[in-house]
């Protein structure tokens, strides 16, 4: 499948008018990106390589006190939806060193916490079968309520509530999975089908010797995603950080097949 992607961001800026941002396509397996262009007025603009080697963020040194950029890119999406139960579970010795760290807890994922939990509820399972049951597990228990929760809320708090967006439905995947020994980390895409039209966040999981994309919200499969960064939790992704404060003016994100 082609995807079409168009943003449009325009934000009031503190003086510093420093920007760390994370929209661009990552050179990732399963797409091809055939168009990527960033365009931000009156900005001064440097490129670091993005977390575990995927995709890239952007400095932007902006002389004005409002930021205006458009982000467009067209991508090819080859990667195959994969049924998940018959997958094989990875034994911890025999794990490759870049899915430690995502075993482990991390600021929004209390992972360590989770573990009577999911020994009593999904102790009885395997590798994909047991990704399965937890994908399931939380369609059952989670509502999507887009004021539910916001920027420092926590798997935890997301337990107790049961509600959030999709944000926190990736953090109650990593923290489950972890918990269960199946590494997981944070994913940010541009998804065809998202409601309502935003940044999107789904989850990777490592079976039968890969990573695997999951939705737990439901909204994309995997070959209608497009990946930008990946990480332990949302902080390691955000597709914006600033200095100081920045004033929401306008935005928009549209994802369409091409």
């Amino acid at each position: 499948m082609k995807l079409k992607i168009d943003v449009q961001m325009s934000y009031d800026l503190d003086p510093s008018g420093t920007v760390l941002l994370t929209l661009e396509l990552a050179e990732f397996p399963g797409q091809r990106i055939l168009r990527s262009a960033l365009d931000i007025d009156h900005a001064r603009v440097s490129r670091v390589q993005g977390a575990e080697g995927i995709g890239q963020r952007t400095w932007a040194r902006i002389s004005y006190p409002q930021m205006w950029l458009g982000y467009t890119a067209q991508v090819e999406v080859t990667r195959p939806k994969v049924e998940l139960a018959p997958l094989a579970h990875t034994p911890m010795h025999d794990l490759p060193g870049e899915t430690l760290s995502f075993l482990r807890p991390s600021r929004f994922c209390q992972s360590d916490k989770f573990a009577t939990f999911v020994d009593r509820r999904f102790g009885d399972m395997q590798g994909g079968a047991k990704v399965a049951a937890i994908l399931e597990w939380i369609a059952e228990e989670m509502i999507y309520v887009p004021t539910a929760s916001n920027s420092e809320t926590t798997v935890m708090e997301t337990f107790v509530d049961r509600q959030g967006v999709c944000r926190d439905y990736v953090h109650m995947v990593c923290a489950l999975c972890r918990a269960a020994g199946i590494p997981a980390r944070y994913a940010s895409v541009y998804g065809r089908g998202v409601t309502p039209p935003d940044f999107h966040a789904v989850a990777e999981v490592w079976l039968d010797g890969a990573w695997r994309l999951v939705d737990a919200t439901g909204m994309c499969a995997p070959d209608e995603m497009a990946v930008i960064a990946v990480g332990r939790d949302a902080c390691d992704v955000a597709f914006m950080e600033t200095e100081g404060p920045a004033m929401l003016i306008s935005q928009s994100v549209t994802v369409t097949a091409a």
